[in-house]
């Protein structure tokens, strides 16, 4: 073991994770007929690390420049109004503007992705011709063109993770498509996971690119890692589903609906009840984090490391702050 690492090396996770020991009571939850997202304002009393809003990136205009430039090259919508670029601003606030840029491309792509899936004008198949390099669809074209920025630098090993991750969100979406066509719905505790799925568990490998570092192997595979990512995947699904409830149009395919309907709850009672859970997994994201191995790497890996864990911490904040500004879900 390394005992020497010099302490500063913790310096940004702890900043991180300041204040966090102390919860506050929830407020109400915010009355019918307003955006969706400001049920998700209790949080920022109930959980320190929520409290205050993201510093955005200086470069913010920049970035939307790129992303909007890259969007209109590659055939994909570009709509200034959804703000990608504030969401991946505030993530890498702290980071130059080529990360943030590549970031938000990464969520611009993602979030087609997953409104052609949900409209229909794409088939989970289309998962099949991104890991084999076609491009007769514009998601698959634009896959190909972050995919071949973005793996460059990276080893194998992470190449083959991401690949994992890709292949984990087809699974999922077929599940989901299947789910709506035989007319099942999916259990309270299966959800969780299936969430995690369709979100994209790829998502948290991109940050490693986009900072130019790379997670020992055995730092991702560590139970502390995992609980950290897992979290933070759930928090930030569990937060959307919040937030997009009433665009969903029914689909049970969101915690909000779910615990309406298994729970025998209201609408204003499931919303708290999930944000109960989001609460808890903001928990789970300070106590692993916390855990982290860093003093058994050396002083660069494991500032390398604390970078891309603090990028996990910052993620809740920043996107709460994207979903109440975003023409998304307004």
């Amino acid at each position: 073991m390394n005992t020497g690492v010099n302490t500063t090396v913790f310096a940004t996770v702890r900043t991180a994770l300041r204040n966090v020991m102390h919860w506050k009571p929830m407020l109400p939850v915010p009355r019918r007929g307003g955006s969706a997202a400001l049920a998700l304002l209790p949080l920022t009393e109930r959980v320190p690390a929520m409290a205050e809003p993201c510093r955005m990136h200086p470069a913010v205009y920049a970035i939307e420049a790129a992303v909007l430039d890259w969007a209109r090259r590659t055939g994909l919508r570009a709509d200034p109004g959804v703000g990608f670029h504030r969401m991946a601003g505030r993530a890498f606030a702290e980071f130059d503007a080529a990360a943030a840029a590549l970031f938000a491309q990464w969520l611009t792509w993602l979030f087609h992705l997953d409104d052609d899936l949900d409209e229909g004008a794409c088939q989970p198949e289309i998962f099949r011709g991104m890991l084999e390099g076609t491009a007769r669809h514009p998601l698959e074209a634009a896959f190909a063109d972050l995919w071949r920025v973005t793996s460059a630098r990276m080893s194998d090993r992470w190449r083959a993770r991401f690949a994992v991750g890709l292949r984990r969100q087809h699974d999922a979406c077929r599940t989901e498509a299947d789910n709506r066509a035989s007319g099942r719905m999916p259990t309270l505790e299966e959800y969780p996971a299936l969430r995690r799925g369709t979100v994209g568990p790829y998502v948290y490998d991109l940050v490693e690119p986009c900072l130019r570092v790379e997670v020992p192997v055995w730092v991702v595979e560590c139970e502390p890692w995992q609980q950290l990512v897992n979290a933070c995947s759930d928090v930030t699904a569990w937060c959307n589903d919040v937030a997009s409830r009433p665009k969903e149009r029914g689909d049970v395919h969101n915690f909000v609906v779910l615990a309406i309907r298994q729970l025998g709850l209201g609408e204003r009672e499931a919303t708290a009840w999930v944000l109960d859970r989001i609460a808890e997994r903001c928990q789970d994201m300070r106590h692993a984090a916390r855990r982290l191995p860093l003093d058994d790497l050396d002083p660069k890996t494991a500032r390398d490391v604390s970078k891309v864990a603090c990028a996990y911490l910052a993620a809740p904040r920043a996107h709460l702050d994207w979903l109440l500004e975003s023409k998304r879900y307004a």
